[in-house]
């Protein structure tokens, strides 16, 4: 295709070489060139972003991965946009795999949205339209003044399934607590399986401060104001781990959307070696495998871990070669046509369930 006819350009916001991967493979399967521009930290760790060619009238898809360094990222992000906007340009979206703080999207405590934050700082920087996979809350969708077209893995996370994992009829889909049995159904009901629930947790687990179970204390405060008395709140207690549902010499896969923090996993993994399960995958759109997760997850119970490359994870793939990677570029380009041409994207939602 001749980019200069295509109406459109593809850029690139990442200024490692390994984040830019996706974006070759995305602008491959266009039949466009990645479109010229240098992404640099200067030596005060100030991100410049220069721009090589017109872009003046031109719609503009960026690309951005998130590598570890997730601030630097979302600064390069935010300087292309701003620098396209100020170039000119007609319309900026924003491909996003990964939409970085999305865990951070509801109030705890004294914290705060970052989530809302940051989708209103690409608002400003003059982003119109977001594509992005599998956001953690789709609520998410509402902190936007624009578009935003949340894209599924799913279909290529179950085509491994049915074309990798031999005897897959004799597997199991497991949610590895409640709040995703949800996303669990929806695969075992496309796959014809069983589905199994982890309930509970490991006793004194890093999240019992998180979650305010601690909180209010179970003493009454009597410095108040008088004649006020509030009713006395129960901590939350969560029981010990248990499965809900027979594993027994069946194949688990657990389906999540996101692998960071692999210590949940992990104990989901030995609980069901326990019950008997004979092998153990764990399926999810974003691998982040933060810190020690590769050495983890090889010291683990688990013989698989399958995640896309909507998170640049090759160096972890080095350290543990349990880490398999499923290619989602085909949608994201699809997704990119689609938007461009003014074509329906309902095609890329078929079979696609609200839970999913």
């Amino acid at each position: 295709m001749n980019v200069a006819k295509s109406g459109y350009r593809v850029f690139s916001a990442n200024s490692s070489a390994a984040c830019t991967e996706l974006a070759k493979k995305i602008t491959e399967r266009l039949g466009v060139e990645l479109g010229k521009s240098v992404v640099f930290q200067e030596s005060n760790r100030e991100t410049r972003v220069d721009v090589k060619e017109s872009v003046r009238g031109q719609t503009i898809f960026i690309i951005q991965t998130i590598p570890r360094d997730v601030n630097t990222a979302i600064m390069e992000l935010l300087v292309m946009a701003y620098a396209l906007k100020t170039s000119c340009a007609k319309n900026i979206i924003g491909v996003i795999p990964y939409f970085p703080y999305s865990k951070q999207c509801k109030m705890r405590k004294r914290g705060s949205i970052v989530c809302k934050l940051l989708a209103s700082m690409l608002a400003k920087a003059g982003l119109t339209h977001i594509i992005t996979m599998d956001l953690h809350q789709k609520e998410i969708q509402g902190f936007f003044s624009f578009p935003v077209d949340n894209l599924r893995a799913s279909p290529f996370l179950i085509q491994y399934i049915q074309e990798e994992i031999p005897n897959y009829r004799n597997a199991i889909i497991v949610a590895k607590s409640p709040a995703a049995a949800k996303r669990a159904q929806s695969y075992a009901e496309r796959l014809r399986l069983g589905l199994a629930v982890i309930h509970g947790e490991a006793q004194c687990a890093e999240s019992d401060m998180a979650d305010g179970r601690h909180s209010p204390p179970c003493v009454r405060n009597t410095t108040g104001h008088t004649g006020l008395e509030l009713p006395l709140m129960m901590a939350k207690e969560k029981p010990p781990i248990t499965v809900v549902g027979d594993v027994g010499g069946r194949i688990a896969i657990i389906v999540d959307d996101i692998i960071d923090d692999v210590g949940d996993f992990v104990a989901a993994a030995e609980i069901l070696k326990e019950r008997g399960a004979y092998k153990i995958y764990i399926m999810a759109t974003h691998g982040l495998l933060s810190a020690d997760a590769p050495r983890l997850i090889d010291e683990s119970a688990i013989d698989e871990v399958v995640v896309t490359n909507t998170v640049p994870h090759e160096v972890q793939k080095l350290q543990c070669p349990k880490i398999k990677t499923v290619d989602v570029s085909m949608i994201l380009a699809e997704a990119i046509r689609r938007i461009h041409n003014g074509e329906s994207m309902a095609y890329l939602f078929r079979n696609i369930t609200v839970d999913d």
